[in-house]
């Protein structure tokens, strides 16, 4: 972990955002400490642009889920979501807006520093584009072909023929590393839920559809006609390289 990590820490509570930022500077992360969604967006304006947000989901001005929204709508940042709560419906339309994990409140302070590394890992920094064309005649292993774009995995990074880069989630990316681990089998939620090594399979079912829902999005020629991840009935979802339908 490099001690140029970033972290914004967003709570209305100055008590539980203090507490959570000096624990964080104990272990290396330059730490930035906002009361809501206004001073969100001042931080990140005069340059202090985050490796990862923590969002408290509750607070009485701008909700924590109109936070994700307009940050997401203007950046790639990893989230994690923080709700005392813990309302399956708000970490499911959390996960909709593009957050990458949640804890609840109060949170243990260990398991949080594990889901930011975890979370870290997953986002790391994008490496250089290749050159225009040279994703499509690639035979590098880290590069994996979904559709329209390229995975890849080194980088953690999906990018379109001509090295453009297009903004992935951590989560989203977890689930497309499963699929290129998988091609051509059929993988249940619950398998997807494993192999990504999400948790709370009940809660996070309905966030797997979501999920590929956004990333079809992304890499599907005709997203209303998905042919590169398809969906099998009575059994999952199955990744197809080639992008047929057989």
């Amino acid at each position: 972990m490099s001690q140029s990590q970033h972290i914004i820490i967003v709570d209305d509570e100055a008590p539980a955002r203090e507490m959570v930022g000096d624990y964080l500077k104990m272990h290396g992360f330059a730490v930035t400490l906002c009361d809501g969604g206004k001073s969100l967006r001042s931080a990140i304006a005069a340059g202090s642009e985050p490796d990862l947000v923590v969002l408290d989901l509750n607070m009485p001005e701008e909700d924590g889920l109109s936070i994700i929204r307009d940050l997401k709508s203007r950046t790639n940042v990893p989230v994690i979501m923080l709700t005392a709560t813990a309302s399956p419906i708000d970490r499911v339309v959390g996960l909709e807006l593009g957050a990458d994990d949640y804890i609840a409140k109060p949170c243990e302070l260990r398991e949080l520093m594990a889901r930011i590394r975890s979370v870290l890992r997953r986002s790391g920094p994008a490496k250089a584009a290749p050159a225009a064309g040279e994703a499509a005649s690639a035979k590098a292993e880290n590069l994996v072909r979904f559709g329209t774009k390229w995975l890849d995995l080194e980088a953690q990074a999906l990018r379109d023929d001509e090295g453009n880069e297009h903004p992935l989630t951590a989560s989203e990316f977890g689930l497309l590393k499963v699929f290129a681990a998988n091609p051509k089998r059929v993988l249940s939620r619950e398998r997807l839920l494993e192999l990504a090594n999400a948790r709370d399979s009940e809660a996070f079912d309905r966030a797997v559809d979501l999920r590929i829902m956004r990333i079809r999005r992304k890499i599907e020629p005709d997203p209303t006609k998905p042919a590169v991840i398809r969906t099998i009935r009575g059994g999952g979802y199955l990744f197809s390289p080639a992008g047929d339908k057989a």
